[in-house]
């Protein structure tokens, strides 16, 4: 009989002989979590803070865009108020006209500006409780509680065929009440059969049944949603 699949979390000692060193699998995963999503990560915490950011810079774009363009009108009737004294009447309203647009379009700047100052303010203001952040020195990661419960169950699909063996990373989104709300397969095992795939996508449904201590600030006051990175060992 072959010996049960051990589950293991990053940074989590592998203790089994000549299986890779803590070392080895720290890196591999630490690789895998910063390369491959750092920018997911960033992104998943600040989408929709990103959405208003750009609609913001479009809103104020538009109303640059539309200031220079009433400027450029007023500049043309005052051309042609001088060029004709007979129309001045009818150039003067359409000048006082142009005037109202153009100040009309840089109080819409000034406050578009200032709500886009308000929202990179909120970029950078300190994460409240249950806010989604990325995990780095100020942020303690979320700790598993039933790492034994969630061990993937891996069998072979032929009588001569072995069971699928290697690292799996399976990245997965913890709230900040510990529960598991997404998973993805971050590294599969190599190959496309179905074994692999089979083993592949057990590895991601054990991610799911998992429970965790939440992400805490580093004095444990305050409580994060995080995604974290899960390795898992089959043997």
């Amino acid at each position: 009989m072959r010996v049960p699949l051990a589950l293991l979390m990053i940074a989590m000692p592998l203790a089994a002989a000549k299986r890779p060193t803590v070392a080895q699998l720290q890196a591999q995963v630490r690789k895998l979590t910063e390369e491959r999503d750092a920018l997911k990560q960033r992104l998943a915490a600040t989408d929709s803070l990103q959405q208003d950011l750009v609609a913001a810079q479009q809103a104020r774009d538009q109303a640059k865009a539309d200031a220079e363009a009433a400027q450029k009108e007023a500049d043309q009737l005052k051309a042609n108020l001088k060029a004709n004294v007979s129309g001045g009447d009818t150039l003067l309203k359409d000048l006082e006209t142009a005037r109202r647009s153009a100040e009309a379009a840089q109080t819409e700047l000034a406050r578009v500006k200032a709500e886009n100052e308000e929202l990179r303010q909120q970029a950078a203001a300190t994460p409240k409780e249950g806010d989604l952040v990325m995990l780095s020195k100020e942020i303690q990661p979320a700790r598993p509680l039933n790492l034994n419960r969630a061990t993937p169950r891996i069998k072979a699909s032929g009588l001569f065929s072995s069971r699928p063996t290697g690292v799996v990373v399976v990245n997965v989104l913890i709230s900040e009440k510990g529960e598991v709300l997404d998973a993805r397969l971050l590294q599969g095992l190599p190959g496309d059969s179905p074994d692999v795939k089979a083993a592949n996508e057990a590895c991601v449904q054990s991610a799911k049944n998992l429970v965790f201590d939440p992400a805490t600030s580093k004095d444990g006051s305050t409580r994060f949603k995080v995604w974290q990175g899960v390795g898992f060992y089959l043997d």
